[in-house]
């Protein structure tokens, strides 16, 4: 991410448009500091349909510890799995 410094005008009802500085972003939590500065802290939601991984500790590690296997190449081939496409899942 672009690192520069950035001076933003608020329009005359107080808005910033942050324009591609929140790319990929969907929502912003923001605080006034005792300073008086504004922080603003991106947030990301994930699908709802998603959301139990991260309610599973136990799950959400063994995506990451399989993430981290597969980045480092610690992959091994099952074989082909078509002989399942048409099986009925119960």
């Amino acid at each position: 991410m672009d690192q520069a410094t950035h001076r933003l005008r608020p329009d005359a009802k107080g808005r910033i448009n942050l324009g591609k500085l929140a790319e990929g972003i969907s929502s912003f939590r923001a605080h006034r500091t005792e300073e008086g500065n504004i922080v603003l802290e991106p947030y990301s939601e994930i699908p709802a349909r998603e959301k139990w991984l991260f309610d599973n500790p136990q799950a959400l590690e063994a995506v990451k510890a399989g993430l981290a296997q597969a980045a480092s190449g610690e992959t091994r081939s099952l074989g082909s799995f078509a002989q399942y496409a048409d099986a009925d899942i119960e």
